[in-house]
């Protein structure tokens, strides 16, 4: 029988906190459904309502919102006053792991998943964006934790690629705390001055 390496301490923690993240997105899925069937959010199910040019659209809309959302949340629970309490836990392993994606502290993880509880009162959102936007998160969670890059040394310094947050992007942000904020994008980094000058050049630690 093969045996598996016995996880650290670090990996084990991330797994409790990423269950509990779960947890938490998984009652905020309950208040959403809860929402839908008493009629008071503005999701809908007959993709003709808005059109179907509308799902790009609002597709688009609730990656940018959610991505400015994302930093300047993230960015309060770096503040000293609440990094300990917040956000430590998702620091605690020092490099990105896939396990450390959803590893939030619950302060955290319930400011995260209350941003989709909001949106479906605010921008109406058909089933199919909804879903497609929770599979991006995830999946793009993941891949900016893996420890290596998916994406070619040329990317970030490509005119449309370096707007995007990667692996290289997201290691630097867990190496130096005070760069690198963003969830998606790295419009806001650029613009609120928490980019790393020295990003698009070569970094060494991450293989393409």
């Amino acid at each position: 029988m093969r045996r598996f390496p016995p996880l650290n301490g670090s990996i084990v923690k991330d797994i409790e906190l990423s269950l509990l993240s779960a947890v938490v997105f998984a009652v905020c899925a309950t208040l959403i459904m809860s929402g839908y069937d008493l009629g008071v959010t503005l999701l809908y199910a007959d993709i003709h309502q808005y059109g179907l040019w509308y799902l790009g659209v609002s597709f688009v809309a609730v990656l940018l919102l959610q991505d400015t959302y994302f930093y300047f949340i993230h960015r309060m629970f770096h503040h000293p006053r609440l990094f300990k309490w917040a956000h430590y836990g998702h620091h605690r392993s020092g490099e990105p792991t896939p396990w450390s994606s959803f590893a939030f502290d619950p302060p955290e993880v319930i400011a995260q998943a209350l941003f989709f509880v909001v949106i479906v009162f605010i921008l109406p959102l058909h089933f199919i964006t909804l879903i497609a936007i929770l599979m991006v998160m995830t999946v793009w969670a993941v891949l900016n934790h893996l420890g290596f890059e998916v994406f070619p040394s040329s990317f970030k310094s490509h005119w449309l690629g370096k707007w995007f947050v990667t692996a290289t992007h997201h290691s630097i942000h867990h190496r130096k705390y005070t760069l690198h904020y963003g969830l998606y994008f790295t419009f806001w980094d650029r613009l609120l001055g928490t980019q790393d000058p020295n990003y698009e050049n070569d970094i060494p630690g991450l293989s393409d």
